[in-house]
């Protein structure tokens, strides 16, 4: 039986979901996903209280990957799409942590090397 990788995207309201069965798949798809999201940002700053924020502070959409086992032994990353056009990966569902990229690695390249090494240490 084929693992299942499961990609979600979120912008604003709306959630989009697909099943892969491996995570380059997956992860192609987010990246087609979020490219397409990009195009059409055009964020500006906001001001909330006495706090300001940046484009490249708000998240606008978010692509998440959870890929077999449980809540808690499953392998779990994301990108999100900031206002600017910029892209951060992460790992973790709860705890995220920001995936490190080695030069000339892109946010999509990273994540695909956190979770291949994430889903071979389970």
């Amino acid at each position: 039986m084929a693992k299942r990788w499961t990609l979600t995207v979120r912008n604003g309201s709306q959630v989009k979901r697909a099943r892969f069965d491996s995570p380059d798949a997956s992860i192609e798809a987010m990246k087609r996903e979020l490219t397409a999201l990009a195009d059409g940002l055009g964020a500006e700053t906001i001001r909330i209280f006495k706090r300001q924020f940046d484009p490249s502070r708000q998240v606008m959409a978010r692509a998440e990957i959870s890929g077999p086992g449980s809540l808690w032994s499953g392998c779990y990353g994301g990108v999100d799409l900031r206002g600017d056009g910029s892209a951060e990966a992460y790992t973790g569902r709860v705890r995220r942590s920001l995936v490190k990229l080695e030069p000339g690695e892109s946010p999509y390249d990273g994540l695909r090397r956190a979770l291949l090494r994430q889903s071979a240490s389970r």
